[in-house]
């Protein structure tokens, strides 16, 4: 994956730091060796274990951790270790990979090294590993300046296979070309087979990138920081743009792989419980050959040029009305965010400038209703050597450019003079501080990303995790008066770096970009003689061969089921009441200080009029502000008392009945303990005092979801293909579809164009008059055992003022869960009965159907889902195993090698009962529906499933069930869905005993299509989103948004 250091957001990087730091070399005469197994709490600086050499060790008491800092002596490489007391165990091996083209290279490179090595020349180690492992995370991705390679796990055994994968896949890759042209790309007929066939550009990358580049927020963003960095690296894109992917050569990429991942290029990461010693000595014999060398230097400073205005053309958005395309945003030059603590600062400034509703750029721009909402590259980014930060607008009109460009100057010189108010700097900086306290299982991962850009570019990564030390060194600023006005002067009102950059919509952008594409290649087909095709010929035909051939995966280390913990982690719970008759479900657990409150309102009746308001109903509570206070006011008293208050749609499927579902509204939020009757009276405010008559506020989030709901669809149309497809199928589907859905994007479309948003007030009302019923709720808490009264006390008084509709009060209150479930891990706990805990629905009956939702894309989306059984069925277990087994061994070899999309597989949702096959960004979508057909045929009458295979579907089926929970999350499966642990550990143990027969016993049964097997009753249905000009032809349903 690319993630081409385009994220930009106004909120606070939550893991930056206050200062920047020089560290010194060592003489090798300083150094003293430790011995082999000196644990990294015994480490000081300049001990030496294994070849490398202790720059630091330091602890950092707010996140209960000692951090490492290491050099191998030979080559330079840089090492980071974060000891801390988390079995959830963190890897990485990155490089210093800036790009002086729009090649793609380092991206490319990042695919093609995991492709087969020395030691593992199989094809696609990396994913085969997938399946051979019980990893929690498993990635690569290409930045702006660097290339990353991590994997997470708890098992240490896994640690060390995926470890040994990873190093030789980096430092020995083989990087045949034929993988290169796989992964890149390549000419290719669009019939092998017939030599008078058309050419057409294919590869992964390509293709991924095409996809990329169909969304116009991510295209806008993209191309204004191009234009902002003239003479730099980042004039380039570094995962590769479409147009010039096709320029890099094969030699090209060996060659970079020489310069770039080397020793002395690289940055070692690890993080958790297991030993450092180890990890070293096995680098150590890797990299100990290789001799030290300068990494290539690539410009990354910019020449200051003043002020300039850029305007380009993209694609239109077909939510958007025709005379509000335009896309506009001013760009400032800010500082080198080398300087750990104004990197820490700006980020602070620009969560004070633009987050919220309360922030003056929003009020300026946002509440102006001058455009949809703010431009994709809108705020802060610390990516690039020298920071920026953007202000824009998006779905506005040409005409009002220079309003815009006059709002933004003027909110500038207001903060110059004003500044900011305390309390919201005092609420900024607390919202820092409680991030650091709430534990997430990802935490590792979590603060390797927050480390990475500063740390490739020379920066001591430790200085970033000293938040406490950041956010009191700001605060002595901010006393002391004038520093935030001080930033605004320095780079905004006196900036001499300043990028005006505008993007108009084009009607033709798509159809050009094909023109192009064609063009290119009947260019590179002219420089070629028949010689040179029919090589091509043969190397497509050596690739398609290369393909289907089955490699020998005995070279690869794999976990064996007896590694495998037969039983699964339990969460102890207790039953209570709150309020005389609200079910609350605890749990007392160490939560570092915070406590999670959590409600489940159950909507009883029938009411699929309001059902489609339920999204903006939640994403209204938390915008439109109160009948007695403003939404910027109470903002600033959620953030300074809270980690936030959310609420959505909520649906469930009743675990033995797929039609059976729970329909209505959570929502909760967490503290810090000492402000808990904060959280509950704020909460209680929103529920109900929303002032849904605030027509100005409710038009600004409509014309905001829109544009945001439309770009989206770009980013992830394999979930909404796979939504639409399975809408027909199951009660719960079909609401999905209606929440979260093209039928949703299509909705807000709707109602954004509205002149009167009466009738839509009138519904939100409703809305808020059915779902918030005491008599139709149930709580969660989680929370320290010395926290529980408190919570008790506030959660009382927060039902005694909970609204209450007598009319349903006859309908039955939930029924609190059953009463053998005990705080017990080990006591028996069952399950909330179905017909008390859902909606009872009408009589649902599942169809078939085609879908084709066109949308102007150059890549598309493809998904196939057949309803099955519900979670307790006997089925369940084997059509999980069998999504699991499908995918690596047949779909991503046809989906993404052959066919060239980005990605592809088989999913199985065990609580909704639906199987699904999906694409995504894939160029040919109407092929890939054939190949899911054609998955269940190759295995239900031509492959035997072998054991390994068998073996490494379950391991990849426990690796899901086993992956770590935030303490926010223990026990929210039962509260959710009724699943208790022991229905957990039942449902485990079967996995253990699921046969190779079984596996074909059910894809006949389910997934077979009737004219194959006469045991195959299932409904099924198709979805396609994408390009236009598909040729879909037949009983297809055509979709469209506008």
């Amino acid at each position: 994956m690319t993630l081409a250091g385009r994220f930009r957001s106004p909120a606070v990087s939550s893991l930056l730091s206050q200062r920047r730091s020089f560290t010194p070399s060592l003489k090798s005469h300083e150094a003293k060796s430790t011995g082999e197994t000196a644990p990294s709490g015994t480490l000081r600086a300049g001990d030496e274990m294994h070849g490398f050499v202790v720059q630091d060790v330091q602890g950092v008491g707010e996140l209960k951790l000692k951090a490492v800092r290491l050099r191998h002596a030979a080559t330079g490489a840089e090492w980071l270790h974060i000891d801390r007391d988390d079995r959830n165990n963190v890897f990485s091996v990155g490089f210093g990979t800036s790009v002086s083209d729009s090649t793609g290279v380092p991206h490319i490179l990042e695919h093609t090294t995991l492709c087969g090595s020395e030691k593992y020349p199989v094809r696609d180690p990396f994913f085969k590993m997938l399946n051979r492992s019980m990893s929690t995370f498993m990635n690569a991705w290409t930045a702006h300046d660097y290339t990353q390679y991590p994997f997470a796990t708890m098992n240490s055994t896994d640690y060390e296979n995926l470890q040994a994968v990873y190093l030789d896949a980096v430092f020995r890759p083989t990087l045949r070309e034929v993988d290169f042209r796989q992964e890149g790309w390549r000419l290719e007929r669009s019939d092998p087979g017939d030599t008078a066939s058309s050419w057409q550009l294919k590869g992964v990358v390509y293709n991924e990138m095409k996809g990329a580049f169909s969304d116009a927020g991510s295209l806008f963003a993209t191309r204004a920081e191009q234009q902002l960095f003239p003479g730099t690296t980042y004039q380039y894109v570094s995962g590769g743009d479409p147009a010039f992917i096709p320029d890099l050569t094969h030699a090209q990429l060996v060659e970079f792989h020489r310069a770039r991942y080397h020793p002395s290029n690289a940055r070692f990461y690890s993080y958790g419980s297991f030993p450092l010693a180890p990890q070293l000595q096995r680098v150590d014999r890797i990299i100990s050959s290789y001799t030290r060398l300068e990494p290539p230097v690539v410009p990354m400073d910019v020449v200051p040029f003043g002020e300039k205005q850029i305007t380009e053309f993209g694609p239109v958005e077909s939510v958007g009305a025709a005379d509000k395309q335009t896309k506009f945003s001013i760009s400032y030059l800010t500082n080198d965010m080398r300087n750990v603590y104004e990197t820490f600062s700006m980020s602070i400034f620009s969560s004070l400038l633009l987050n919220g509703t309360s922030a003056p750029m929003h009020k300026a721009l946002i509440d102006s209703h001058i455009g949809a909402d703010y431009s994709a590259n809108t705020g802060y980014s610390p990516y690039t050597r020298q920071s920026s930060l953007s202000v824009g607008l998006q779905g506005m009109a040409d005409k009002d450019i220079p309003r815009v460009e006059a709002l933004v100057g003027e909110t500038f010189a207001r903060v110059r003079d004003e500044g900011f108010e305390r309390r919201r700097i005092d609420a900024a900086l607390a919202s820092v501080e409680l991030a650091y306290k709430h534990k997430t299982a990802d935490f590792g991962l979590q603060l390797m990303k927050s480390v990475s850009t500063g740390w490739f570019h020379g920066v001591d990564p430790v200085e970033y995790l000293k938040v406490s030390e950041n956010v009191a060194r700001l605060r002595a600023d901010v006393e002391r008066g004038k520093y935030f006005e001080t930033l605004a002067d320095r780079y905004f009102i006196d900036s001499k770096h300043k990028l005006k950059y505008v993007m108009l919509a084009d009607p033709k952008h798509s159809q050009q970009l094909d023109q192009r594409e064609q063009e290119m290649i009947r260019t590179k087909l002219a420089s070629l003689s028949s010689s040179d095709l029919a090589q091509i010929d043969a190397k497509n035909k050596l690739l398609a061969d290369e393909q289907m051939t089955e490699p020998d995966l005995s070279v690869l280390p794999t976990l064996a089921i007896s590694d495998v913990a037969e039983r699964s982690a339990r969460y102890a719970l207790d039953m209570g009441v709150a309020g005389d008759c609200v079910p609350v479900q605890w749990r007392s657990t160490a939560t570092n200080g915070i406590s999670y409150f959590r409600v489940i309102n159950d909507v009883r009746e029938k009411h699929p009029d309001l059902l489609p308001y339920m999204p903006l109903f939640c994403d209204a509570l938390t915008y439109l502000g109160t009948r007695s206070r403003d939404m910027p006011e109470i903002e600033t008293d959620i953030r300074l008392h809270t980690g936030g208050i959310s609420f959505s749609p909520f649906v469930t499927t009743d675990v033995a009945n797929l039609g059976h579902i729970e329909a209505g509204v959570s929502f909760g939020s967490h503290c810090l303990d000492h402000h808990i009757p904060a959280m509950y009276d704020l909460v209680l405010e929103l529920v109900r005092e929303t002032n849904f008559d605030n027509t100005n506020r409710l038009r600004a989030l409509l014309n905001a979801l829109s544009t945001n709901m439309f770009n989206d669809v770009a980013d992830s149309g394999h979930l909404y293909a796979r939504r639409l497809s399975a809408s027909t199928l199951t009660p719960e589907m079909q609401a999905n579809e209606s929440l979260h859905g093209i039928a949703q994007v299509k909705f807000i479309s709707d109602l954004a164009r509205l002149k009167d948003l009466a009738p839509v007030i009138e519904k939100l009302k409703q809305v808020q008059e059915v779902v918030f019923n005491r008599m139709t709720m149930r709580t969660a808490v989680t929370a320290s055992a010395g926290s529980v009264d408190s919570n008790q006390t506030a959660l009382d008084s927060f039902l005694a003022s909970y609204p209450q509709r007598k009319d349903v009060v006859d309908s039955g209150a939930p029924a609190a869960p059953d009463s053998s479930l005990t705080a017990s891990n080990g006591t028996q706990q069952t399950a909330t009965s179905s017909s008390a805990a859902s909606a009872s629905e009408a009589k649902f009956a599942a169809t078939s159907q085609r879908f084709f939702c066109p949308l102007p894309f150059a890549t598309n989306y493809a998904a196939k889902s057949t309803r099955t059984v519900p979670y307790m069925h006997g089925d369940s277990v084997k059509l999980q195993l069998l999504a699991k087994f499908l995918t690596p061994n047949y779909l991503h070899r046809e989906i993404r090698e052959r066919n060239g999309a980005y990605g592809g597989g088989a999913s199985f949702s065990a609580l909704q009962g639906v199987f699904s096959f999906y694409s995504y960004r894939d160029p040919s979508p109407l092929d890939t529906i054939k190949t899911f057909v054609r998955s269940v045929e190759w295995l239900t009458n031509e492959h035997s499933i072998s054991e390994r295979e068998l073996t490494e579907a379950k391991l990849s089926v426990f690796g899901d069930l086993d992956t770590p929970l935030s303490v926010s999350e223990e026990g929210m499966s039962y509260f959710t869905t009724g699943i208790t642990d022991d229905m957990r550990q039942e449902r485990r143990g079967l996995f253990f005993d699921v046969s190779a027969n079984d596996l074909k016993d059910v894809a006949a049964k389910y997934l077979a299509s009737p004219s194959e097997s006469s045991s195959s009753s299932s409904s099924a249905s198709i979805a396609v989103i994408g390009e236009e000009g598909l040729a879909i032809s037949g009983e297809w349903k055509r979709v469209h948004l506008q």
